[in-house]
């Protein structure tokens, strides 16, 4: 007994006077440390008291497209994390190629009477996707927050990284190097994060005097293959520098370079998006344009446990501001590659 308050104190941060205070029912905790204690006892696996066990667990469905892209575990983390200092326990639910899909995984966490729903890199962000399990939530009235841009009119609140300001800074970084031709490979046409970065770049080009063709841009999977077969028409069209909406995007450009014989930065400077896991490890060290994750995954939470205990939130997206991070993969332009 005594081990498992030392634990379950340690796990929430509190005392074992207040743990055992929860455990027995008595009074002078607050509602949010009680459920904490109550969910350290569920991740930690000893049993609820009897009298407790009655109380479900909170859950939280907190869906993800992929784990394979280091932008969605670094998400999980922060937001997981959120969760449980909330008394939340969170209930990861990745998609596969051609398994469980978001529908699916919305159907089994209504099936768990799940207290909200946090979505990140979702179909809400593509146009043309199928929107009737958000619906769903909406009807039932479950509490949904969604990371990163949006399709109109689902009625989420919204916590999304400024994708214009983010195309912008690496726009203006590569102009301020020399280069004229610059190229950009993004997702698909319907893919809202990638429309605001396109948007951008347009703006951006103008700005600057330069040109954006549309033989310059270049959509593909958000993958380092995808990277590289769309980084490889880029150079055929004689770019010199891309701009990328992922960071295992712009590693394929990366080898569509070497694979072309040239080198990264002296022949092609790649810029990449999101600052995830060990981007600072590459060969080149890579240059991107980092999300503020833990702020964005905190303000998640936050809204979504504002609903949960039956506040009203605002709708209008809350943009946060990325930061251009300078490092290997990029440099002065080549000589003789005016536009």
């Amino acid at each position: 007994m005594t081990r498992r308050l030392a634990q379950v104190a340690k796990k929430v941060g509190v005392s074992e006077a207040t743990v055992s205070r929860v455990l027995n029912g008595k009074p002078g905790v607050s509602e949010s440390t009680r459920q904490s204690v109550l969910t350290a006892l569920d991740v930690l696996g000893y049993e609820r008291p009897t009298q407790l066990r009655g109380e479900r667990a909170r859950l939280v469905g907190l869906v993800l497209p992929e784990l394979q892209n280091p932008i969605f575990p670094a998400f999980a983390e922060v937001i997981g994390g959120a969760l449980a200092q909330q008394g939340l326990t969170p209930v990861l639910c990745t998609q596969t190629k051609g398994g469980v899909s978001e529908a699916d995984y919305v159907e089994l966490l209504l099936q768990q009477q799940v207290s909200g729903v946090v979505f990140a890199g979702g179909l809400y962000a593509q146009a043309d996707a199928p929107h009737d399990h958000y619906k769903q939530l909406a009807d039932r009235r479950i509490p949904v927050v969604l990371v990163n841009a949006a399709i109109d009119h689902l009625g989420f609140p919204c916590v999304s990284c400024d994708d214009a300001v983010a195309v912008e800074q690496a726009w203006r970084h590569l102009a301020s190097l020399g280069h004229e031709r610059i190229g950009l490979v993004l997702g698909p046409a319907d893919h809202m994060p990638s429309q605001r970065k396109l948007d951008m770049a347009r703006q951006a080009a103008a700005a600057s005097g330069l040109e954006l063709p549309e033989e310059r841009v270049v959509r593909a999977m958000f993958s380092l293959e995808g990277g590289q077969a769309a980084a490889t028409r880029l150079i055929e069209r004689g770019v010199t520098g891309i701009v990328c909406a992922s960071d295992p995007i712009a590693l394929g450009a990366v080898r569509a370079a070497r694979r072309k014989g040239l080198d990264v930065p002296r022949d092609i400077s790649v810029v990449g998006y999101d600052d995830s896991a060990f981007m600072n490890c590459t060969e080149p060290p890579l240059t991107t344009v980092r999300q503020p994750i833990e702020a964005m995954g905190r303000a998640a939470v936050e809204l979504l446990s504002a609903q949960i205990q039956g506040g009203v939130v605002p709708l209008e997206e809350l943009l946060f501001e990325p930061e251009l991070v300078v490092r290997g993969s990029t440099g002065q332009a080549p000589r003789g590659h005016a536009a």
